[in-house]
């Protein structure tokens, strides 16, 4: 999100740098300046002179907010993620949000909670579904009804939200009922590389894996999906479920707080509250209603086309411009 939106204010006409620790990957396509560090970290003194500073992720947070301080441009915190929720260092993390009362947020219950927590009232742009996700018209009667899903490395704590055992238990049990199903997974190819627990998943030979190296992959394999699941019980916004909606999937979801404002219950997709335990039973109900899977794939298909990278370049525009010009 950050690469498309740095991308979009740069073919609008403004000047940006990307400023990047010195080993730093790169793994879109960048029409920012990047600036790289000569150490691991950021620190004050690596910002140039701007007339914004944006951070994102809580480990910048200190250093740009140093650097406004400094004199060298108003800092806004670009939230992707609320990391106290689910990240290691709650201590070091929350208190960030408490650096710079300028903050954007990607979804209405994103900014609810940061308000709540600490009286910092953000400007919300919606996340968008990049054009390269469309509808192929690969699917066919003929071939086997697909369940897809995506799932993620589990080491290292930064994935329990996903609360993926509770996925592969429930794809288990619509299996049990419905064995001529096909199952796919899909997964990162950096995370099966560097993950045990993704390797065993598919050495058991339960699921068709399947790791897109690139977009143009990805909408392949949603396209393969009459059904896509998640199984996210926290998200400030997920991709992945309007991603599948605008390749023409229909989708079965548990509430994650940010995908209410594309899941609209039996209108754009099948949403269930992780305590009522009904994700197989969602499933099910769609394979058994081929019309109530086709509505809902037609439904959130439109869904789908409304949340557009060019509204969430000039959302992100507008609230730069009102905070620089003090309307904010």
């Amino acid at each position: 999100m950050l690469a498309d939106i740095s991308n979009g204010l740069v073919e609008k006409g403004h000047e940006v740098t990307i400023l990047m620790p010195l080993h730093g990957d790169i793994e879109y396509d960048i029409k920012a300046k990047i600036l790289r560090t000569k150490q691991a970290i950021l620190f004050e003194q690596d910002y140039p002179q701007s007339d914004i500073i944006v951070s994102n992720f809580y480990t910048t947070v200190s250093s740009a907010h140093q650097a406004s301080l400094n004199g060298k441009g108003t800092h806004i915190r670009f939230s992707l993620c609320y990391e106290p929720v689910f990240l290691p260092d709650q201590d070091i993390s929350f208190q960030t949000y408490n650096q710079t009362p300028y903050l954007i947020v990607i979804s209405q219950y994103q900014k609810d909670l940061i308000s709540l927590l600490h009286g910092v009232n953000g400007e919300m742009i919606p996340i968008y579904v990049n054009p390269n996700f469309k509808d192929l018209k690969l699917r066919n009667e003929n071939n086997p009804l697909t369940i897809s899903a995506i799932v993620r490395k589990t080491e290292g704590g930064y994935s329990w939200q996903r609360d993926q055992s509770y996925l592969i238990q429930q794809l288990r049990k619509v299996r049990e009922e419905y064995p001529h199903v096909k199952f796919n997974l899909i997964c990162p190819p950096n995370e099966m590389e560097n993950s045990q627990s993704l390797q065993q998943l598919r050495n058991n030979n339960e699921f068709q894996f399947y790791t897109p190296s690139n977009d143009t992959e990805l909408c392949l394999y949603y396209n393969q999906a009459d059904i896509f699941v998640t199984s996210s019980i926290f998200e400030t916004a997920v991709l992945p479920g309007l991603e599948a909606l605008k390749c023409g999937a229909a989708l079965v979801a548990v509430y994650a707080g940010g995908n209410t404002e594309y899941c609209h219950h039996e209108q754009t997709c099948l949403l269930s509250y992780r305590y009522e335990n009904r994700l197989a039973k969602d499933i099910i109900r769609l394979i058994e209603n081929k019309d109530l899977r086709n509505k809902l794939a037609e439904q959130g298909q439109k869904e789908a086309a409304l949340w557009t990278i060019e509204r969430s370049v000039s959302s992100f525009e507008n609230i730069c411009w009102s905070i620089l010009n003090n309307n904010l």
